[in-house]
C-alpha cells in the first residue's frame, strides 16, 4: 500500500523509526535503485532473444513500495504474512520482493565501483580488493518466531502414550 511510503513523505523526521534510515539517507537508496535497474534494464534490451521478455503478471508495488517492504522487514522483523497484509499482496509476494531487494546495496556499491574504476586496470584491481572485504551488517534483535508445530496425534482418554508405558516398565 503507498499509505507508508505517503507517510513517510508527509512525516521525513519519522522515517528512521519507521524503516531505519533518516529521509534523506531512504531518499538516495531509492534513486540508486532505479538508476541501477533502469542499467539492468538496458543491459537486458541490448540481449538477443528468442522469446521477448515483458510477459507475465504484472508489478502490484512500485519499485519504492518494494524497498520500503524490504527496510520494514529488517527492521521490524516481522512475518511475511504481516507485510503482504500491510502492503496489499500476497506473502509469497512479499518473500519474493525482500529476497530480489536484500542484497540491492551490495549490488549497488559493487556496480558504482566496477563502473568507474573500469577505465583504469589498476583502479579495478584496487576495487575488487576492496570489495572482498565488504560485508553487509544488519543490527537487528533476534527474536523467537511462532512457527507451526508438527501434526502429533492423541491418545484416546484411558489409553497409555508410549511414554507413559516406558515410565511403568
Amino acid at each position: 500500500m503507498a499509505n507508508i511510503l505517503e507517510y513517510i513523505e508527509k512525516n521525513p523526521e519519522q522515517a528512521q523509526r519507521l524503516v531505519g534510515l533518516k529521509y534523506d539517507q531512504l531518499q538516495q537508496l531509492i534513486q540508486n535503485a532505479i538508476t541501477h535497474n533502469q542499467k539492468l534494464a538496458e543491459a537486458e534490451e541490448q540481449k538477443i532473444r528468442i522469446i521477448k521478455g515483458g510477459g507475465g503478471r504484472k508489478v502490484k508495488l512500485s519499485m519504492e513500495e518494494q524497498i520500503i517492504l524490504t527496510l520494514i522487514y529488517l527492521r521490524h522483523l516481522t512475518t511475511f504474512q504481516l507485510l503482504g497484509i500491510q502492503f496489499g499482496v500476497s506473502e509469497t509476494t512479499a518473500n519474493d520482493t525482500f529476497n530480489y531487494w536484500f542484497p540491492l546495496p551490495a549490488r549497488i556499491v559493487t556496480f558504482k565501483y566496477v563502473r568507474t574504476s573500469k577505465k583504469n586496470s589498476s583502479d579495478y584491481e584496487i576495487v575488487k580488493e576492496i570489495l572482498t572485504e565488504y560485508e553487509l551488517i544488519v543490527d537487528s534483535c533476534e527474536q523467537p518466531r511462532e512457527r507451526p508445530g508438527e501434526y502429533q496425534e492423541r491418545s484416546l482418554p484411558g489409553e497409555a502414550s508410549p511414554g507413559e508405558l516406558q515410565k511403568k516398565v
